[in-house]
């Protein structure tokens, strides 16, 4: 149901919100040209902007795109700045709005979420599973989706349609448009990787099936992070046709399809490779893969420093980062080995103020043989 939201606009438009959308935008970034440039008459500027958006003359500029390849190879595309401070200021007032008519179990940037918080509660999932087996079977399975292209395939009118049910302010979905039409207009769909506003569009958009696994399937085990999900059950046959009918709602009301090689049904015996981990009902481990990623990822990193292609913070940086996400898995000796192994410095001190496991704990750890 619509809200009476007539004033959003002005609220967005505001020199207050524009500004703080000015300093979350430049968060660690300050140093780049075109956020030195905007910042260095930052009050003109936004001033310049609010006046074009009170006068609806505001163009959203071009993108920059390159390709990361992390997982799996991504296009990026990167907004001017001045357009990621508008991004800032549109989802500071509307994403309050849609963020509590989401599920609890929907992860995927939100305040209070992240991946972690979706790890933990799979494991609690898993746990409860394995008490209460409802089924009174022996062994568990997972339903494990993944959406086939799934930012490139986003609707535009289908998305607009779903935001409206919200936005009561013309002025606001002005707005709205203009952003999610900013790429792809001449196919009408596909938003980028890259933009703010795309991750609060894209869990707008997946809301639709969060609602119809919780509401009409009734799943209670269910979690969704941005297009990946997984549902936990006892009957094989029973989660293969909860695939099925979410592939036919996907199909329907959404124009999406899911992975076909990445969307299955598997026993929880030996894990579910679930965000990087794989999930134990008393463990966690790495993923194989997220720790080669690593890996070769650092031999690179460290050939860029021997060339002063990057700085020593950099390095730094991403090691850290890497340890930070490692640690919530048992990782322990692994973490030592690669240490000793690169010979370096800062993961050496990550592990070296992290607590020794216990011996269980250095049992379960797995894949130290990739480094060597």
């Amino acid at each position: 149901m619509k809200k009476n939201n007539i004033n959003l606009y002005e609220k967005i438009c505001s020199f207050e919100n524009l500004h703080l959308a000015y300093v979350k935008a430049r968060k660690g970034k300050r140093y780049k040209n075109d956020i030195l440039q905007f910042g260095a008459k930052p009050e003109r500027n936004l001033l310049q902007l609010r006046e074009e958006l009170l006068r609806q003359s505001y163009q959203h500029g071009g993108y920059r795109e390159f390709v990361v390849h992390d997982s799996k190879k991504r296009n990026i595309k990167a907004a001017p700045f001045r357009d990621r401070v508008v991004h800032h200021a549109l989802c500071n007032v509307i994403e309050p709005i849609f963020d509590k008519g989401f599920i609890y179990d929907s992860y995927a940037c939100r305040r209070k979420k992240g991946t972690q918080g979706a790890v933990l509660r799979m494991r609690k999932f898993l746990r409860g599973a394995c008490v209460n087996n409802s089924e009174n079977t022996e062994v568990l399975y997972v339903l494990k989706c993944d959406i086939a292209k799934y930012f490139d395939n986003v609707n535009h009118e289908i998305l607009l349609c779903l935001i409206g049910k919200k936005i009561n302010d013309e002025k606001v979905m002005w707005l709205v448009r203009m952003i999610v039409e900013s790429t792809n207009k001449n196919i009408g769909k596909g938003i980028p990787i890259g933009n703010l506003t795309s991750q609060l569009f894209a869990n707008v958009y997946l809301n639709e099936l969060d609602q119809f696994v919780k509401h009409t399937l009734r799943k209670k085990r269910y979690i969704r992070y941005m297009d990946d999900f997984v549902v936990l059950g006892g009957d094989k046959r029973e989660l293969a046709r909860t695939k099925s009918l979410i592939g036919d709602f996907l199909q329907k009301e959404l124009n999406l399809s899911l992975h076909p090689k990445k969307s299955l049904v598997q026993q929880t015996n030996n894990g579910i490779d679930f965000l990087g981990y794989v999930l134990f009902e008393l463990f966690t481990l790495l993923r194989k893969s997220t720790v080669m990623r690593f890996v070769k990822r650092t031999k690179i990193y460290q050939n860029k420093l021997r060339h002063g292609l990057i700085s020593q913070e950099e390095l730094d940086a991403a090691t850290v980062s890497w340890v930070a996400y490692a640690k919530h898995a048992r990782s322990w000796m692994l973490r030592k080995s690669i240490g000793e192994r690169f010979g370096d410095a800062s993961l050496r001190e990550a592990v070296a103020l992290s607590p020794v496991p216990s011996s269980n704990q250095l049992i379960r750890v797995s894949d130290i043989n990739v480094i060597t």
